[in-house]
């Protein structure tokens, strides 16, 4: 395959506005979904490090939350450790309870504030973190399909929220189910959803992956 069909799936191609739109349908489904969690349930650990699925949801209520300004004085008071940002943030939009942090984040559902203008990556943000709470729960949830590869582009294009695109390096990424494919070298083949998880770090979804270039993906992710 050669390079030139490979780095056109990189390129956009959602409108802006298609892109928010698409964040919002995918933040009242997970809404939706979430609606009737037991209280062991919303204390469940997420696929995101050692937070709970609670603790995921706050997340992206502070990433609907935050503009460019206060992100930058963020990162600024955390000395740019983006680890002690999110964790600052994540507490800040948790409610007393389940149901206050379940209503926040219906409160953000049609936001368009964003720390940046990359509006694929904050759609990115609701796909890979709707599967860090959906997986352990064993919700059948999926994000919309357009989403996911509009998604996939924006990871294997970039190091910027996610570092897809060291991940990928070297590698020959193919979608089973949409247009995605990039890349050369080793092949790794699996669904759109499996591939963008893979390049968020997730390495359990590996084991959705097939071809010669997935343990090398997967030592890149587990590191």
């Amino acid at each position: 395959m050669s390079d030139a069909p490979a780095s056109m799936s990189t390129v956009q191609t959602m409108s802006r506005a298609d892109i928010w739109a698409a964040i919002h349908r995918e933040r009242a489904a997970l809404a939706d979904e979430l609606a009737d969690l037991t209280p062991e349930q919303w204390g469940t650990r997420s696929l995101c490090g050692r937070w709970t699925v609670e603790e995921v949801l706050a997340h992206l209520t502070a990433a609907a939350s935050i503009g460019p300004l206060r992100w930058i004085r963020s990162m600024a008071g955390a000395r740019f450790d983006a680890d002690l940002h999110n964790q600052r943030r994540m507490r800040e939009y948790l409610g007393t309870d389940p149901a206050e942090t379940l209503a926040r984040f219906r409160a953000v559902g049609t936001s368009t504030t964003a720390p940046s203008g990359h509006t694929p990556a904050w759609l990115g943000e609701v796909v890979v973190h709707g599967q860090d709470i959906r997986r352990p729960l064993g919700l059948t949830g999926t994000p919309a399909a357009a989403a996911v590869t509009e998604v996939a582009r924006f990871f294997a294009a970039r190091d910027f929220t996610v570092s897809g695109r060291t991940l990928r390096e070297g590698l020959h990424l193919v979608a089973t189910d949409s247009p995605f494919d990039i890349g050369t070298g080793p092949e790794v083949r699996g669904t759109t959803l499996a591939l963008v998880m893979a390049l968020a770090g997730r390495d359990g979804y590996c084991a959705e992956l097939t071809g010669a270039g997935v343990a090398t993906l997967q030592s890149r992710i587990t590191g």
